[in-house]
């Protein structure tokens, strides 16, 4: 029996059901479970005879209802706080939306000039090709690494906890396993003349993949059960402002005055709930800390007299031959005087800078309202009552290297502040903050969080989440962190095993060039 054949339609309807289950692997419509089924349809389709240009073209479909389907509110941020037109903003999004979806279109296309040269069983290099493809998708043009696959088993924690070994890329491959081993079967089961008939060949993929399963579920449970890590390093009582600023309000001169009076009370309410380190979110202050002492003068007071420091997000400018501006961070210590900067090293296309703007000559609108902020150079980390601390500022969190950088420059505490305003109420706070939980499991470290309207909260190393606020309230988050040391593997290695698995999959390719025609 030959390996399933499939026309046109249901190959494409296969194509869009696997888009279909890795959009709802990530909130808030969706589920982890559906991960580990997702890509088995195209799969299936792949693992038939299709050329590989119909592969490429079933993986861009894929690609297209899975990232349309979790990266919709970039429409609404173009245009309610961009200024652009609907008729506008959806092409813009559906063009970005169209650049990702390439990524699964390779891997597609690779998969099945795979199959063309080995059978079926070659559906099992899925795993390497896919990540391979994610780490493409983190690095070229600054990278978009949001809702990597292994990012939708966050809140599964003995699973997440494969992401201290080898990074979330390292959870995508275990997840995406699964699929490739279930389409092996799905394809291979009648198919006598590559198995025989009475082959146990197909199930091997599947009962490997049970097994690995299984062992990594077990291990991650033990491991999250231990107390070492939540019980060493010296504690320290965060306090998370959340000030709960509508976008289109921050910068009106009539409501900076009363903005500003607020984080001050919310200040003194965390300090008297017993916060040693206080958070505002990120560019929380109306107004630049740099450019406006008075008002900045009473943040260093609270934090002197209190002997807390306060870490403040805030832009700031270079006033240089030519002017450049940043989106920073500042922290104030606990004599008042300014510990340090840190200056946003990944920015936010479309939010911080729009991307090939002599290109994009008709998104005048969007250019006009969108900061052009320049990037930071420097991975900082600060001392903090006798430890070290550093900060991602927005999406920065979702890079794994970059924050993994901070903790191999001595950071015992990761610290994120984040306007999430600016997403509305969508999937996309949900998203950003389970991709930020990923961090403290990949690097041992607590994470805290501070974000303008949610979700601001704690995390510990192990993914477990101690404390958290719901969204669009104004709220005060106080609660226990520690200062940690201790190195998980990946912090140590980096993503090694996502590069190994590039270097794998053009080594598949090349075995594959002498047998497949092209």
């Amino acid at each position: 029996m030959s390996p399933p054949r499939f026309d046109d339609n249901r190959g494409v309807l296969l194509a869009v059901f696997s888009g279909i289950l890795l959009a709802l692997s990530f909130p808030k419509f969706g589920h982890p479970a559906f991960a580990w089924m997702a890509l088995t349809p195209l799969l299936v389709v792949l693992g038939g005879p299709v050329s590989t240009r119909r592969a490429f073209v079933l993986g861009l479909t894929a690609g297209l209802v899975y990232f349309g389907g979790t990266l919709y509110w970039l429409t609404s941020v173009m245009t309610m706080y961009g200024g652009l037109p609907a008729w506008v903003a959806v092409p813009l999004n559906a063009a970005f939306v169209a650049y990702l979806a390439l990524f699964p279109a390779i891997c597609a296309m690779v998969m099945r000039r795979l199959v063309m040269a080995h059978g079926a069983q070659a559906l099992m290099a899925a795993p390497l090709v896919w990540v391979a493809t994610e780490l493409g998708r983190a690095h070229i043009m600054t990278g978009f690494p949001w809702v990597l696959v292994g990012y939708s088993q966050t809140s599964v924690l003995p699973v997440a906890q494969l992401s201290s070994l080898l990074g979330v890329y390292g959870v995508s491959a275990l997840v995406v396993g699964v699929s490739a081993a279930a389409a092996v079967v799905a394809v291979s089961v009648g198919d006598k003349k590559t198995w025989g008939p009475a082959s146990a060949g197909p199930y091997v993929p599947a009962a490997v993949m049970l097994a690995l399963v299984v062992g990594v579920t077990v291990w991650g449970g033990l491991r999250v059960a231990r107390t070492e890590w939540t019980s060493a390093g010296d504690p320290v009582r965060v306090g998370l402002i959340q000030g709960n600023v509508d976008q289109a309000q921050k910068w009106d001169p009539a409501l900076s005055a009363s903005i500003f009076r607020d984080y001050l009370r919310l200040t003194t309410q965390a300090i008297r709930e017993g916060a040693q380190l206080v958070l505002w979110p990120e560019s929380s202050t109306p107004f630049r800390f740099d450019d406006d002492p008075a008002s900045a003068d009473l943040i260093r007071t609270i934090a002197r007299q209190a002997r807390v420091p306060i870490l403040v997000g805030s832009d700031q400018v270079d006033r240089g031959s030519a002017a450049k501006y940043y989106n920073a961070a500042f922290l104030v210590g606990d004599d008042g005087a300014t510990v340090g900067v840190y200056r946003k090293m990944h920015l936010v296309p479309w939010g911080e800078y729009v991307p090939l703007r002599r290109v994009l000559f008709f998104v005048g609108p969007l250019v006009e309202t969108v900061s052009d902020f320049s990037p930071g150079d420097r991975a900082v980390v600060w001392p903090v009552r006798g430890h070290s601390m550093s900060t991602a500022i927005c999406y920065e969190i979702v890079y794994p290297d970059l924050v993994r950088r901070f903790v191999v420059g001595g950071s015992e505490l990761l610290t994120t502040i984040t306007n999430d305003a600016w997403f509305g109420a969508t999937s996309a706070p949900l998203q950003h903050f389970e991709q930020a939980s990923m961090r403290a499991i990949e690097t041992g470290r607590y994470l805290v969080r501070a974000a303008n309207t949610g979700i601001s909260g704690i995390v510990d190393p192990y993914g477990r989440v101690l404390a958290r606020s719901e969204i669009y309230q104004s709220a005060v988050v106080v609660g226990d962190a520690r200062f940690l040391q201790t190195m998980t593997l990946y912090t140590r290695i980096g993503d090694v095993f996502a590069y190994a698995c590039v270097v794998m999959t053009a080594a598949l390719l090349l075995l594959t060039r002498r047998r497949v025609r092209t």
